[in-house]
């Protein structure tokens, strides 16, 4: 079976959706699945988190819409298993170059056509908002993973992010889930107690804040490899877990 593809999405910036890519794609390969993360953000956050070389000849309009073999842009990194395709500031212009395009909401999922057999896992970190990289990114998705801040306005955003998902790709698993949660601040705490129940797309993992999840960049890793026990470690593990074990409803664009 060709491999499946989690699109990590939001339609804001700020709510951990970097680290929650660089999680799963970590402890996808620590289950043995041979895992490929692609970095669409022009921050380029999770390239750096994982220490890879960022710059890519030709850049991002080479990958997908020139002629550039994608194979050949991609990066092993230092954890057994895990390659990227790292992202750099070409990404930046990439709307501007798909709207260009032919087919310009597919090109991502036929850029990625030729590695679907070489992986079991591919982990897409999508930019926010709604832009055209995210509706590749997420047409060509298998299941949608939307990070969300710890803020009863947040069920607005879940509802942008689930609007867009069907717009785009109806039919589309979403998994919500609450990111960065202090409990020591009341809004966090109502935010945690209410929204779990407000619908079932909005998952009871709940990450909590904490010095570990900081410690990512300081460490350039995954919080599998130096506190796999913490709370955050076990609330991303479940991630995985429910990720892993979403139905898969529908085939990935091409």
């Amino acid at each position: 079976m060709s491999a499946r593809i989690i699109t990590v999405y939001s339609t804001k910036g700020g709510v951990g959706k970097t680290t929650t890519a660089v999680n799963l794609a970590w402890l996808a390969a620590a289950d043995g699945n041979r895992t490929l993360l692609w970095d669409l953000d022009p921050q380029a956050g999770a390239t750096w988190l994982l220490d890879v070389r960022q710059k890519v000849r030709g850049g991002a309009e080479a990958i997908i819409v020139g002629d550039k073999s994608i194979a050949k842009a991609i990066r092993s990194s230092s954890i057994a298993g895990l390659d990227v395709l790292p992202g750099d500031g070409t990404y930046r212009d990439l709307d501007i170059t798909l709207d260009g395009a032919k087919k310009s909401s597919s090109r991502v999922a036929r850029a990625l056509k030729p590695l679907r057999d070489d992986y079991d896992l591919i982990v897409l970190d999508c930019p926010p908002g709604s832009s055209l990289v995210a509706e590749n990114a997420v047409r060509t998705a298998d299941v949608v993973v939307s990070p969300l801040s710890p803020a009863l306005l947040s069920l607005r955003a879940h509802e942008q992010v689930g609007a867009f998902v069907e717009e785009s790709a109806p039919g589309t698993p979403v998994i919500a889930f609450l990111n960065l949660v202090d409990r020591r601040k009341k809004s966090h705490r109502e935010a945690a107690d209410a929204l779990p129940g407000r619908t079932r797309a909005i998952s009871d993992i709940i990450v909590p804040a904490s010095v570990v999840v900081e410690r990512m960049a300081e460490r350039h890793a995954a919080l599998g490899d130096y506190a796999p026990g913490s709370p955050a470690g076990r609330a991303y593990a479940a991630l995985w877990h429910a990720v892993a074990h979403a139905p898969r409803t529908r085939g990935s664009a091409a």
